[in-house]
């Protein structure tokens, strides 16, 4: 913003205008901010937006704080797990920032990816899983085109929800399945449990829930949830057959298989099967240890 002096100097001549001048209404925004009632100063700052032209002197400045008060209000209501309205400041501030990269400099358009990632942490908040990848598909698109910004590019957050005492974070990676099983070894998802501290944020990562790609040939399944700990020194850690996954991962499915597994359902109540066919193909079938069915996900 390369316009602050010339702002201040209409500011100080506020009293020359008319009752609810443009300047004014900006004036009565900008003190709502400094009084920290930042949901009544987006309301003026998106009125103000709306109601000017675009070369007025002011719109710049409606604009930024539009989005400077719409990003802040979507991430309290974030962390606050209050979905529905941080579904709506997002959007809010991602039109915002839609119109904003033709007024200011080039980072401020590296906001819109993270946007977008909050955005997608919403929807999978309000448990619009099939809305939430439609939004994960634009982050998959510009991974697609490398115009990702550093800290979103590799891998981003998509969902959040604290159960207990703990916070909850799921991760994706933009990597996908490879045609040779037995080349790599990669995780698609990552849910991280923390301790809380009192005010409720991140404490100790107690462990790690990955969806990570099975080595193997299974018609069934092509992920497998697998767990790590971190500073956790009890419960079980590996590979849970319990919870597993196709390609295109059932994310409600997921999400309730992370909440069951919060609970403490994680002993392994399955067992492989290894069988090679006379091509050579090593097939492994996933069965049930109390009744031997095959475990279909």
């Amino acid at each position: 913003m390369k316009k602050t002096h010339l702002l201040i100097t209409l500011l100080i001549s506020i009293a020359s205008f008319g009752q609810n001048t443009p300047l004014e209404k900006y004036a009565a925004a900008e003190k709502l901010l400094e009084t920290n009632q930042i949901d009544s100063a987006f309301i003026k700052f998106s009125e103000l937006e709306k109601s000017i032209p675009e070369n007025d002197t002011l719109y710049e400045y409606a604009l930024w704080y539009k989005v400077m008060t719409a990003t802040h209000l979507e991430e309290l209501n974030r962390y606050s797990e209050k979905f529905d309205k941080s579904l709506e400041y997002g959007l809010a501030a991602l039109e915002g920032i839609e119109k904003g990269k033709f007024f200011f400099e080039q980072d401020f358009a590296k906001r819109e990816f993270f946007m977008i990632k909050n955005i997608t942490v919403s929807h999978h908040g309000l448990g619009h899983f099939d809305e939430g990848k439609k939004w994960k598909a634009k982050l998959y698109e510009a991974k697609k085109n490398d115009v990702l910004p550093d800290g979103i590019d590799q891998y981003f957050n998509y969902d959040f929800f604290r159960f207990e005492d703990k916070n909850i974070w799921g991760y994706e990676w933009y990597e996908e399945l490879p045609k040779d099983r037995f080349s790599k070894s990669f995780t698609k998802v990552v849910y991280y449990v923390y301790s809380t501290n009192p005010d409720g944020s991140d404490k100790d990562q107690l462990y790690r829930l990955h969806v990570l790609m099975f080595h193997g040939s299974n018609d069934n399944f092509d992920y497998v949830m697998t767990k790590r700990l971190g500073t956790a020194t009890e419960g079980f850690s590996g590979s849970l057959y319990a919870y597993t996954y196709k390609e295109d991962i059932d994310y409600k499915k997921l999400k309730n298989d992370v909440k069951e597994i919060l609970k403490g359902n994680t002993k392994p109540d399955t067992e492989r099967v290894i069988t090679k066919g006379k091509d050579g193909k090593v097939n492994v079938d996933i069965k049930m240890k109390n009744d031997k069915k095959q475990k279909n996900d």
